[in-house]
């Protein structure tokens, strides 16, 4: 069993970025109902939520510090929040205000914050080639970091992924890549776009260690997490993970989720990984009225963050064309006046 400290720590993050992620879900449905208008509303835009896959960034991420990179994809705030990424400023920039992580402009899918070395991206298995950089820049260092790629199961057959696993086994870099196997790539279930049920399989082709853990338990991603990171830490390569987790909304807000059973949704639900841990702190000694405290304490400041960002100012238009990739107009061969040949 795990130290009490580290257990309620992992608690209220995993209450904030589930609390966090019910209260996106309120914000966002503000004036895109009942006939659903993904531009109306506090919020414009898609949002992918990742209520119950908590266990996998914050297992993961507790064993980072601030100093080690993190990627993670279109589904990032438990990881972000786990990272240590400013939830004032991360929420300012959901809701599209000057003061967010990127002014604003990013939005959700593309939130980054060098402060502790975070970023994400909408392009799937986009993150992998970024963490396997940083490693390489690690090693060359020769210091200590590590880089963690966070990527969904549908991203496992990407060339992105696939080229990032060979080159981080072939120079042995310090990284570990985490597959959060939700049991679906957006509306297809994983049999559908995988050949191997076990996506940790795919590290045995690039001579890596492989390692799945089969139920939504933090404790169990803990474990297998410190030995990972601790093995990059170390300089003995890279290491893929897969994290069975259970995905509690759908794809994206606004997802019917017509292709989904109502038997798999009730099945996900009781595979709710916060419950767990609770049962495993009281195990250990701790208090009903301290689970309590914490949770208390993660929903208070969710809603700080909350309250804060909507009192933030909206980007000014005219800040629309700072912070772009510009390049000069190509120039033109010089056109022949005429004359002699």
């Amino acid at each position: 069993m795990l130290p009490t400290p580290i257990m309620e720590e992992m608690y209220e993050q995993m209450v904030t970025a589930r609390y966090y992620e019910e209260r996106l879900q309120e914000e966002y449905l503000e004036g895109k109902q009942p006939a659903f208008d993904i531009s109306a509303g506090p919020i414009p835009g898609e949002l992918h939520l990742a209520a119950g896959h908590e266990a996998s960034g914050i297992g993961v991420c507790a064993h980072l510090r601030d100093e080690d990179t993190v990627t993670a994809p279109h589904r990032p705030h438990h990881i972000a929040i786990a990272k240590g990424v400013d939830l004032n400023r991360m929420t300012a920039e959901i809701f599209g205000r000057e003061t967010g992580l990127c002014r604003g402009k990013g939005g959700h899918m593309h939130l980054f914050d060098p402060d502790v070395n975070f970023a994400c991206s909408g392009i799937i298995a986009q993150g992998c080639p970024p963490a396997v950089g940083a490693a390489l820049a690690s090693k060359k260092r020769n210091d200590d970091t590590v880089a963690v790629a966070f990527l969904g199961d549908g991203a496992i057959s990407q060339g992105g992924f696939l080229e990032s696993l060979n080159l981080a086994a072939l120079q042995g870099l310090p990284v570990v890549f985490v597959v959060e196997d939700n049991d679906w790539a957006i509306s297809m279930p994983k049999e559908r776009v995988s050949s191997i049920e076990n996506g940790a399989e795919r590290a045995v082709g690039f001579g890596m260690p492989g390692v799945r853990v089969d139920y939504d338990d933090v404790l169990a991603v803990y474990d297998a997490a410190e030995a990972a990171v601790e093995r990059a830490r170390a300089g003995n390569g890279p290491t893929l993970l897969e994290l069975q987790v259970h995905r509690r909304m759908g794809h994206f807000m606004g997802d019917a989720e017509s292709y989904r059973t109502n038997e798999d949704i009730d099945w996900a639900d009781k595979q709710d990984p916060i419950p767990k841990l609770a049962a495993d702190m009281r195990d250990a000694g701790v208090s009903d009225e301290r689970i309590d405290e914490l949770a208390a304490s993660a929903r208070e400041r969710v809603e700080a963050a909350i309250e804060w960002a909507k009192e933030q100012p909206l980007p000014d238009p005219e800040t629309a064309y700072e912070d772009v990739f510009v390049t000069e107009e190509p120039r033109r061969p010089a056109v022949p006046t005429g004359g002699d040949d």
